[in-house]
């Protein structure tokens, strides 16, 4: 039944899904459009409002790819891998082996998204060569998890709008992480996920007829060789002293920050503490760049669409266009129900945007203004933004890329899946964001 409701949906987004670059393309097309036939703005106008604001979040873009690339780090660092090993000899079926392949994936995921997402991709590997498991559930599960991310400690627009001087400032002050990340309906979105995700999963485990299963011969990683030395600049780059030296100042650094100046979390400050315990945790300067090497490939969406979504907010903005979705959104909406549909829009502008929390600055132009007209609380609107960002990731296959080269798959192995996924979490998130 899964395979047969799967099917269509999944040869429809193998067929038409264009890359997402080309939809911030027809994003950037649609936004000029509509300010020109809407709002009355010259053709000239636009452009300009284009070209003046495209640059506008570069901080915030190198904020996003630090997130990717220190989570990679830190998840292929050899302790984290044997961590990995030893939580996968615990699976002694393939019932188990989905169930603990989400929760670490759910778990990895809270913690940061980029970490979530290469923590999975690994575990389901490692998994997969002691386990006989459908590999494409297996996958699937560990992707799944995913969705929970915007909802944990590197959620991109709660710890935005938690860092000094981010670009909604003026319009909103700075929101700490206690009303957002750590509030009580966020916490308890985060449980009930926790505990419907894995189960999910393991329903939709299918008869060893119809499971695919791969060779534990064709998952096992290449062995790193022994570095020989022959050159003096090769001592300071296999040198463990010297990663520690700066590796473990950054860590102290971090304890000082909470528990002495009861700091808070922000972007920054979560980019800062995986880069130093990845630093600490990979020994040597040598094989934490070995890493960057890999991580750095994840990125590049990131670099290149950025500019692209900064330009997209001045054209809104400037035109006026924020403005008259905001009034068209609180025409039908109401003070308890705006949550619910921002949450819904969210998900809707990411299957177009899959930004990493990037639409943010497209969308914080309508939804705050809705926001403060109907009195609605403006942490939980964030967070309904945060949570359909994250939710519709489950059909848009844009960020299970990583996955999907780490463990061999393509995204029609694993949508089939996910688009179950999808339909559930959407139901508990909505009840969640309107009623918790």
């Amino acid at each position: 039944m899964l395979k047969f409701l799967s099917r269509p949906a999944v040869k429809l987004v193998d067929r038409y899904l264009p890359d997402p670059y080309i939809f911030v393309l027809l994003l950037t097309i649609i936004a000029a459009a509509a300010a020109i036939a809407v709002e009355r703005q010259t053709p000239l106008a636009v452009m300009r409002f284009w070209g003046d604001g495209f640059w506008n979040l570069l901080t915030f873009s190198m904020q996003m790819l630090l997130i990717l690339v220190t989570g990679f780090m830190l998840a292929s660092s050899p302790p984290v891998k044997r961590l990995l090993q030893k939580l996968a000899s615990l699976a002694r079926n393939a019932g188990g082996a989905i169930i603990l392949v989400t929760l670490v994936s759910l778990a990895a995921s809270w913690i940061n998204w980029g970490f979530g997402l290469v923590v999975g991709a690994l575990f389901a590997k490692e998994l997969a060569r002691l386990v006989r498991v459908d590999y494409r559930l297996l996958v699937a599960s560990a992707y799944s998890g995913f969705v929970i991310w915007h909802g944990g400690l590197a959620g991109s627009i709660p710890l935005t709008i938690a860092t000094e001087d981010h670009f909604t400032a003026d319009q909103i002050g700075v929101i700490g992480t206690g009303s957002t990340i750590f509030s009580f309906f966020n916490l308890a979105l985060v449980a009930c996920l926790f505990v419907s995700i894995p189960l999910v999963n393991r329903l939709m485990l299918p008869d060893d007829k119809e499971s695919v299963y791969v060779d534990p011969k064709l998952l096992e990683d290449d062995q790193p060789t022994r570095v020989r030395i022959t050159r003096p600049a090769e001592h300071l780059e296999n040198s463990t002293t010297l990663a520690w030296l700066v590796g473990i100042p950054g860590v102290l650094f971090l304890l000082d920050h909470f528990v002495l100046r009861g700091g808070g979390l922000n972007l920054n400050v979560v980019n800062f503490m995986f880069l130093s315990l990845a630093i600490v945790l990979h020994r040597t300067p040598r094989s934490l760049l070995t890493s960057l090497n890999e991580a750095i490939k994840g990125g590049a969406g990131i670099v290149i669409q950025f500019p692209f979504y900064a330009g997209i907010m001045a054209i809104m903005v400037q035109s006026g266009l924020a403005e008259t979705m905001s009034e068209s959104l609180i025409a039908f909406a109401s003070e308890a129900s705006l949550p619910f549909w921002s949450f819904l829009s969210a998900g809707l502008v990411n299957l177009f945007v899959p930004s990493g929390g990037g639409q943010w600055a497209v969308q914080a132009p309508v939804m705050l203004p809705a926001a403060e007209a109907l009195g609605a609380d403006i942490p939980r609107i964030a967070m309904a933004v945060a949570w359909g960002d994250a939710w519709t990731n489950l059909l848009q296959p844009f960020w299970a890329l990583p996955v999907l080269a780490i463990a061999g798959l393509k995204a029609k192995d694993i949508m089939g899946f996910c688009l179950v996924q999808l339909l559930i979490t959407g139901v508990i998130i909505s009840v969640g964001l309107t009623w918790f």
